[in-house]
């Protein structure tokens, strides 16, 4: 893909790194943007030879979120249909994919998360964050609702009454503090972040596939359903993973105190 793209996609040992490729704007998200990054996560959803996805961005910003200088020509030309139809149109689409995939997805947070950016990271299995990044929920200070998924993902990460007071007064919360509220699960130096993402990424695609496919879900469902309802789930999610090769090889090596060797399927 030409580097002019402003959604680079690079797919290799099985990981598929995403990467934001607007670097003058931050990263921020354009109607062009919005349509390529959703095409892309759907097609890495899908790609059963990808065992593990990135997200990261180019230059100073991982992502700001909706790029405000076309939103503001939007509003002026008159054009609403096309400005608020874009949460069903773009950013569901691509939060939902993001979350939903069979797949460990990190986000490689290399700068500032702010609004729909952040609501992205959020969505991944695992963020990984610099220690020049942070996050800001900027919804509010530009008179709007959360979205991208904002509203689900931050109350289970920080709590309700935290999640709430980081919406209602947005502000950057710097990359130490958001490993403390639990925003982030590692910070490092900036200068080692993609060495450590990379090496991260590489784990999990090397892992079991399926399996981690089934526990993603089943954290997912338990959210919102009963114990009882989440015991029945876990134990449909046991005969699935159960009857994969990983498994079957995974307990052989046990067996004959190997190291097992997975395929994701």
């Amino acid at each position: 893909m030409s580097p002019e793209q402003p959604v680079l996609l690079s797919v290799d040992n099985a990981i598929a790194t995403i990467t934001l490729n607007r670097p003058d704007a931050m990263n921020s998200l354009d109607i062009a943007t919005k349509e390529l990054l959703r095409d892309i996560v759907q097609q890495v959803a899908a790609d059963e030879s990808v065992r593990c996805v990135v997200l990261t961005g180019t230059g100073r910003g991982f992502c700001v979120g909706q790029d405000l200088k076309e939103h503001i020509e939007l509003l002026r030309s008159g054009s609403t249909d096309e400005l608020f139809t874009t949460v069903e149109r773009h950013y569901n689409p691509i939060v939902t994919a993001l979350a939903t995939m069979p797949k460990p997805v990190i986000a490689a947070v290399n700068g500032v998360a702010a609004g729909a950016g952040a609501s992205l990271a959020l969505a991944c299995d695992m963020r990984v964050l610099a220690d020049t990044a942070g996050f800001n929920f900027a919804f509010a200070g530009v008179a709007l609702a959360a979205d991208t998924g904002a509203s689900y993902h931050l109350p289970r990460l920080v709590g309700q009454a935290k999640a709430l007071e980081l919406l209602y007064f947005p502000s950057t919360v710097p990359a130490a503090e958001s490993e403390a509220l639990g925003l982030a699960n590692q910070v490092v130096p900036a200068a080692e972040l993609e060495a450590t993402v990379s090496a991260l990424a590489t784990r999990l695609a090397a892992g079991p596939t399926v399996a981690f496919a089934a526990i993603r879900q089943s954290v997912a469902f338990s959210s919102q359903n009963s114990f009882a309802d989440s015991l029945a789930n876990e134990g449909q999610a046991m005969n699935r993973t159960g009857a994969t090769e990983d498994h079957s090889a995974a307990v052989a090596a046990f067996v004959a105190k190997e190291k097992p060797v997975f395929h994701g399927r």
